[in-house]
């Protein structure tokens, strides 16, 4: 796998799955959510995703991510895809009853997104200038199909996630973006079997310990 620098996460960004957290206190509020994981939370395809334990449950959350070759400040949406150097599939794990506790306090998110192997990220396929808005992907865990998405439901395109970010950091070489992640999501356990495919993409696949 290439080098990875930053790794920036979007949440919040179909509505389906804002929807069926909304018991959470997970609402709509029309803006764009961002977050950062740290290099030590990928876990790399054919690797053992260590689940926390003792932590609570654990939900998995499949996303489109992509890995850019810089762009620099203030990217215009035009602009914005010719950064885009790479694709694949990931997950970003979350531990749920952490974060709508935080959530409910005001608190930021990073104890429940950000903690050590919470990032399992796929082989990057060249971007090749796919269509990122029509991308069909699906989360299987032990055989039963958890997520069925498509990136056409994204409520900020990856571009526009490119644009917002940069208005911020100055996106550089390395730097991936999980794309936020569609109605679906659920627990994890040990000895669970995770697949993420894409016909355009790949399939990827991990065990839970």
């Amino acid at each position: 796998m290439d080098s990875v620098n930053r790794i920036f996460c979007i949440g919040k960004n179909y509505a389906e799955h804002v929807a069926e957290l909304a018991h959470l206190g997970h609402a709509p509020d029309g803006d764009c959510v961002v977050f950062l994981k740290p290099a030590s939370a990928i876990v790399e395809e054919g690797q053992t995703i260590a689940l926390p334990k003792g932590r609570g449950s654990i939900h998995h959350e499949a996303e489109l991510v992509v890995q850019l070759t810089g762009g620099g400040r203030d990217i215009t949406m035009e602009e914005a895809l010719e950064c885009v150097a790479g694709m694949t599939l990931g997950l970003d794990l979350t531990l749920r009853d952490l974060q709508t506790e935080l959530k409910r306090k005001g608190k930021p998110w990073e104890l429940a997104k950000a903690f050590d192997g919470s990032a399992p990220l796929g082989d990057f396929k060249p971007y090749l200038a796919h269509d990122l808005q029509a991308l069909e992907f699906t989360c299987h865990v032990n055989g039963q199909l958890r997520q069925h998405g498509h990136t056409r439901d994204m409520l900020f395109p990856v571009a526009q996630q490119i644009r917002i970010l940069s208005q911020t950091w100055s996106l550089e070489p390395g730097d991936i973006i999980y794309t936020g992640t569609p109605a679906g999501v659920g627990p994890l356990e040990p000895g669970d079997q995770v697949v993420l495919e894409s016909p355009s993409i790949g399939r990827f696949s991990w065990s839970c310990t």
